[in-house]
């Protein structure tokens, strides 16, 4: 059943945001801490490294790169998986709040402007949509859509390429933050119960 918690732990700071997925581990970012931290399934700390910006938002991995967005900077930076930053451009809003990448493309959602934004890996913006809820927390794709959670409505929106909603349910807890996507669940972490959760989509 879609939202179904297949499991949870405790996150690593206490202001859980970001959240990506390489195949193996989860890389996590914090915003209390200033960290990015390599999780294995267990919640279990592998390694972490300070960000570059140092109010990291949002997570995204390419295959080999890390990406991550950053309130304070506002930039947008590929890193390496040690931390040592790659490049960086300005994202396309005021306050970037998340990532995504879907094999060629950037996805990016903004709380200040309340948009999604397609990017190529040049920080060009492609196209952008409004999002469903109005205060966009955590995004992640799945191979064909993007889900989106969001704090005001405290939902996981599943949406298609132009922002079109095919479905949504109640997030686990009630604040919202990161998405990521393992292969088969979703991943998602909550500010409010400082918790990690798996879930069914």
């Amino acid at each position: 059943m879609s939202g179904e918690v297949i499991k949870s732990f405790s996150s690593p700071g206490a202001i859980p945001l970001g959240l990506a997925f390489d195949g193996k581990y989860l890389w996590h970012c914090d915003n209390g801490t200033s960290l990015i931290y390599q999780l294995d399934l267990d919640g279990r700390v592998i390694r972490s490294f300070a960000s570059t910006g140092g109010s990291p938002r949002g997570l995204a991995f390419d295959g080999k790169y890390l990406w991550n967005c950053d309130d304070n900077s506002d930039l947008i930076y590929q890193m390496d998986l040690n931390g040592k930053v790659i490049r960086s451009f300005v994202s396309p809003g005021g306050t970037p709040n998340s990532l995504a990448f879907d094999g060629k493309y950037l996805w990016n959602c903004d709380v200040a402007t309340n948009l999604i934004y397609q990017l190529d890996l040049n920080g060009k913006v492609i196209k952008s949509f409004s999002t469903p809820g109005g205060n966009p927390r955590g995004l992640t794709f799945d191979g064909k859509y993007l889900w989106l959670s969001d704090l005001n409505t405290d939902l996981i929106y599943q949406l298609d390429l132009d922002g079109k909603v095919i479905k949504s349910f109640s997030t686990p807890g009630g604040s919202p933050g990161g998405l990521a996507f393992d292969g088969k669940y979703l991943w998602h972490c909550d500010l409010g119960t400082d918790l990690i959760y798996q879930i069914a989509r």
